[in-house]
């Protein structure tokens, strides 16, 4: 008889004890980014959506919450963040770390510049855009629209952002369409929903509203109006005009 003790259970059956983590609310301040990771406060945010002149119809009437970015990072970044940033560094205005991911922030007059360096250059070949976004801080005085776009390089298995801005005022930054043509529609529902002027783009129109839609629906001072919606006989109101639970 052997006296060899059987061989520990391995796989999905094993329970395998995890260290406790204390996590803190996703919207808190502290929650933003890694420890020590300053944040930049651009406004303050009441009731669920933060919408003015209509009824809060979430239930979240009274909620008031911080708005916060994730400041500046200092150098070094570490590993290959430093690489592409050597190559940016005239280029860019602040590089900003936030849970293991970098996001590149740019003028808008240096916007198609650094788009062409990070697909042309042999040690970036960022090759990929796979979209743009909108967003929308009011409180971010003088820059208050933000368009971001995402790009992936192939060649060395890399994924950065790259964010500019513009304000209210003039909301205009340059489309990147010639450098990168699937920013084409990208672009176009960014500017349907949050009215950046993308210039020199081939068609600018709207893309999911309709032609003759007023205003751009996904700004934070856009009304949570509607249209009713007729659904198997039943009306169902628009937002404003639904139970306020305020």
């Amino acid at each position: 008889m052997s006296d060899e003790k059987p061989a520990e259970k391995q796989g999905p059956d094993k329970a395998v004890e995890q260290p406790a983590t204390e996590q803190s609310p996703e919207n808190a301040p502290e929650a933003l980014g890694e420890p020590g990771l300053e944040v930049r406060a651009v406004g303050e945010r009441h009731g669920m959506f933060g919408v003015k002149g209509s009824g809060d119809t979430s239930g979240y009437g009274g909620l008031v919450a911080p708005v916060v970015l994730p400041g500046a990072a200092q150098r070094p970044y570490g590993g290959w963040f430093d690489a592409v940033a050597d190559k940016l560094d005239p280029l860019i205005e602040q590089v900003v770390i936030h849970r293991g991911e970098i996001t590149f922030h740019v003028h808008r007059d240096n916007l198609v510049a650094v788009m062409k360096l990070l697909r042309d250059d042999a040690a970036l070949r960022f090759e990929f855009l796979s979209g743009v976004n909108g967003v929308h801080y009011p409180g971010d005085a003088g820059r208050e629209l933000h368009a971001v776009y995402h790009l992936a390089s192939y060649t060395w298995n890399r994924r950065i952002r790259v964010e500019t801005s513009a304000p209210d005022a003039d909301p205009h930054v340059p489309s990147v369409v010639a450098v990168y043509p699937a920013a084409d529609w990208h672009e176009r529902e960014t500017w349907d929903m949050f009215g950046l002027q993308f210039d020199g783009h081939p068609a600018l129109t709207r893309i999911l509203m309709p032609d003759d839609w007023p205003g751009h629906p996904q700004r934070k001072d856009y009304p949570l109006g509607g249209i009713p919606v007729e659904y198997k006989g039943a009306t169902v109101p628009p937002p404003d005009q639904r139970r306020s639970y305020n």
